[in-house]
């Protein structure tokens, strides 16, 4: 089953168990038709948890009530998890501009693809990407001076990438 990481259990929400999922969608939504999140509560292990209701706070938080967190307490037991979606649920409810939905894409220099987005990091002044290359994790910084373009049919990010920086990575 495909996954796209989006965002993280920022805060819990009143005394029922409700917490606070900070998102990179790109846009409010009440994740309708979404069943469950993967939550990542041990590092490399993804728990599925049932929605049993989730209300969009605004851009980048919903509040979420989820199956078998029903006190403050078992919903603090969350706090900073990463969250995943599904890769379709991910699709229906991400903003086409959001940073996130470069994920999947390929990083492609001068012509030559150098790997797929598996992850997104946002800063202030730039996206960083995280691709593998010959099983080794590399971070393409995106901003003005290295983004070219981004091409949506062909899933692909065209970037012109400072001297150097596959070097630091691989050599």
């Amino acid at each position: 089953m495909e996954t796209v990481s989006v965002g993280k259990i920022a805060a819990t929400f009143g005394l029922k168990g409700e917490v606070v999922l900070v998102h990179g969608l790109g846009k409010k939504t009440d994740l309708n038709d979404v069943q469950a999140l993967l939550i990542e509560v041990k590092s490399g292990s993804k728990i599925p948890f049932f929605i049993q209701n989730a209300k969009g706070k605004s851009e980048s938080e919903i509040i979420v009530s989820l199956e078998g967190i029903d006190t403050k307490e078992k919903a603090a037991g969350l706090l900073q998890k990463q969250v995943w979606m599904k890769q379709e649920d991910f699709s229906k409810h991400a903003s086409g501009n959001a940073p996130i939905s470069l994920i999947g894409y390929t990083i492609v220099e001068e012509g030559k693809p150098l790997g797929v987005i598996e992850k997104i990091i946002e800063q202030p002044h730039q996206l960083l990407c995280t691709i593998y290359i010959n099983q080794k994790e590399v971070l393409i910084p995106l901003h003005e001076e290295s983004l070219l373009k981004i091409d949506k049919k062909k899933k692909q990010v065209h970037v012109e990438l400072p001297e150097g920086l596959l070097e630091i990575y691989l050599g």
